[in-house]
C-alpha cells in the first residue's frame, strides 16, 4: 500500500516527485546504481541520458530480483556530478516511474563518484 502526498497545502511546488509517501509492505533498499551493464562495462560514456537510462534499468533489475517493480519505489536519492544533466534525469525518470504518483526524491550535486566517468548514481527504496 502506498499513499503519495504530492504537494501538501502550504508546501512549495514540485516537479516530478512527492513531498511524502506513506507505505506498508516489505521494504527493499536498492544500493546506489551506476551506469554499468551486466558485464561491468560503462554505458553512455559522456552521455548523461544513456547513463541515467542504464542506472534505471539496473534499479529495475534489482527490484525484479526482490519480487518488485518500478511502481513500488517510494524514494529515490539521486547523485549528479553536473546539474546540467538534471533535465535528462527528469526525462528518463519519467519513462520509468508513474508520474501520477511519483516517489519522494532527493537530488544532490556531487563533485565526483567512484569512477570519474560516472555522471550519475541513484539509490532507491521500494515497498513491495
Amino acid at each position: 500500500m502506498q499513499h503519495h502526498i504530492h504537494r501538501p497545502v502550504g508546501s512549495p511546488p514540485v516537479k516530478g516527485y512527492s513531498h511524502a509517501v506513506v507505505f506498508s509492505g516489505r521494504t527493499v533498499v536498492i544500493s546506489g546504481q551506476v551506469p554499468l551493464d551486466a558485464t561491468g562495462r560503462l554505458v553512455g560514456k559522456g552521455s548523461p541520458e544513456h547513463q541515467i537510462r542504464q542506472v534505471f534499468e539496473n534499479i529495475r533489475t534489482a527490484l525484479a530480483a526482490a519480487g518488485g517493480s518500478m511502481g513500488q519505489i517510494v524514494k529515490l536519492t539521486v547523485f549528479l556530478t553536473d546539474l546540467a544533466d538534471l533535465e535528462d534525469f527528469r526525462n528518463v525518470r519519467d519513462e520509468f516511474i508513474d508520474t501520477t504518483q511519483p516517489p519522494a526524491c532527493s537530488l544532490v550535486q556531487v563533485s565526483g563518484l567512484v569512477n570519474p566517468e560516472f555522471r550519475v548514481e541513484i539509490e532507491a527504496l521500494a515497498a513491495i
